[in-house]
């Protein structure tokens, strides 16, 4: 016999609802933009010679996993912060 079980930290609180797929783009385009533009001026002259591809391979290797494991999640939680402190 099998049942299913989970555990208190797989379990969304009720409370928390999911921010519109808007609002989620402008949270995602709020992490990526700076940290490009950051990553750009600072590798850019040392990138110089080399082709395109792998530009942007090196700057992607950099943006995708800070956006998505560091800013964003960081970014939703104030945004989650912003919303319960307006609709109370």
């Amino acid at each position: 016999m099998s049942t299913l079980t989970t555990t208190p930290a797989a379990v969304a609180p009720a409370n928390a609802a999911m921010p519109s797929v808007h609002r989620r783009a402008l949270i995602t385009w709020l992490a990526v933009y700076p940290t490009i533009t950051v990553a750009l001026a600072l590798l850019g002259p040392e990138m110089g010679g080399l082709p395109v591809f792998l530009k942007t391979l090196v700057l992607t290797v950099i943006v995708v996993p800070v956006s998505a494991y560091l800013l964003v999640p960081m970014l939703m939680k104030a945004n989650q912060r912003l919303t319960a402190r307006f609709t109370r």
